[in-house]
């Protein structure tokens, strides 16, 4: 991975394009680590791309052909790498904006499945491959995959592994919008902007509300939402946009 921090935002890419960008364990730990260490002090947003033409292949298949290790052992390493980087996405305190650069197939369409806002080049193709090598999602597709695309659109996806255009993955809500590869970099820099002036410990209060009340029973979502919100209402945040909108200005969350 390389790691970038610019104007509050810090830019993460997957850098190794001679092999599309595939996933190793040390790739999902370096992914991880850097999106531990993000905080709202400090960043507005990150953004997750990959170098060349494909945001990433997925799993290293040669990899996967090396490894000799017991149940237990493949257990923890799927929890500690790509279980990691899905919970640490979900998890992260700013929005993470996937910026699909070409092909998101297997671990990598797992990844923009994670991630709060994606936007892909009309040529990406994404495919939940793992079962055209005997495997099931990983890196929490199997959580986000239903809440994003629906139950059987998931299921079509998991039990075919069947590659899907841009369109289509925009059509079933996996990317937010299909960009021209010449504008992909202003329309991600346009999201990160508008981000970046909202306050970021708001965003972070609702999108762990958000995260927390998928699947709940909706008496406790509310509960939720109501925690979530007396935090928000002592925050510096609602403070200021209260002002702000009493004194008919722009509110300044900085």
């Amino acid at each position: 991975m390389r790691v970038e921090d610019e104007d509050g935002v810090r830019t993460v890419t997957f850098d190794r394009p001679e092999v599309k960008n595939a996933f190793t364990a040390d790739v999902a730990r370096e992914l991880s680590a850097a999106l531990e260490s993000v905080t709202s002090d400090n960043f507005d947003a990150v953004v997750l791309t990959g170098d060349g033409d494909a945001f990433s292949a997925g799993g290293d298949i040669e990899a996967m052909a090396e490894r000799d290790e017991t149940a237990r052992e493949a257990y923890q390493r799927v929890r500690d790498t790509l279980g990691r980087v899905a919970e640490a996405i979900l998890t992260a305190p700013v929005p993470v904006v996937a910026r699909v650069n070409g092909d998101a197939v297997g671990a990598g369409m797992s990844v923009v499945a994670a991630c709060d806002f994606a936007y892909a080049v009309p040529d990406a193709r994404f495919a939940a491959s793992f079962v055209n090598v005997g495997l099931v999602p990983d890196a929490g597709a199997t959580v986000t995959l239903p809440e994003l695309v629906g139950l059987r659109a998931a299921k079509e996806l998991a039990f075919t592994g069947k590659l899907i255009s841009a369109e289509r993955a925009a059509e079933l809500d996996l990317v937010n919008e299909v960009v021209d590869a010449d504008e992909l970099d202003d329309v991600v820099d346009e999201m990160v902007q508008t981000l970046a002036s909202r306050p970021t410990e708001t965003l972070a209060l609702a999108k762990e509300a958000i995260h927390a009340n998928l699947g709940r029973p909706w008496r406790d979502g509310l509960e939720r939402e109501a925690q979530a919100q007396t935090l928000a209402y002592d925050t510096e945040a609602h403070e200021e946009g209260v002002s702000a909108f009493l004194e008919k200005r722009r509110p300044n969350f900085d």
